[in-house]
């Protein structure tokens, strides 16, 4: 055999192997999604934030993407210096769908004052997120409970 040949089935044996252990699973890009969602609140960052959401999302309490945009704005206006701490971060993956539950404590200043808006020192507030898988393998937010209004 060539070495041509060699290097091409080579490469044909070691593809699929490098690609099943480099492609991210559902559950990291999830876990990535959280931690994104976390970050683009604390930078106060509504477009990154609103862009892991889906336009249908509908909850619990009655917010849709578009109340659910206008809530966000207003806390941002209202709060700034926002800290949050999650933890135990459970991913559970069902084909199309998904839930990702956690525990979060955010910290945040509000004027002159400063305290927990989520959670406290004691007892964190626990957190679900429904997701749903989107075009290209993309997964959006499409409920949340768990957590209290600005």
């Amino acid at each position: 055999m060539s070495k041509k040949t060699i290097a091409f089935l080579f490469l044909l044996i070691v593809s699929p192997v490098l690609i099943y252990f480099l492609w991210p699973t559902d559950e990291s890009r999830i876990k990535k999604l959280a931690g994104e969602c976390i970050r683009a609140a604390e930078k106060e960052d509504l477009d990154t934030l609103m862009s892991k959401i889906s336009f249908t999302y509908q909850d619990d309490y009655g917010l849709s993407y578009i109340l659910l945009k206008k809530l966000i704005e207003d806390g941002f206006r209202r709060f700034s210096e926002i800290d949050a701490e999650h933890e135990n971060l459970k991913v559970n993956v069902m084909d199309e769908k998904a839930t990702a539950t956690f525990d979060i404590r955010v910290i945040a200043s509000h004027g002159q004052e400063r305290g927990y808006f989520m959670g406290d020192i004691k007892e964190p507030a626990h957190i679900t997120l429904h997701l749903e898988k989107g075009p290209l393998g993309k997964w959006l937010i499409v409920k949340a409970e768990g957590y209290r209004g600005f």
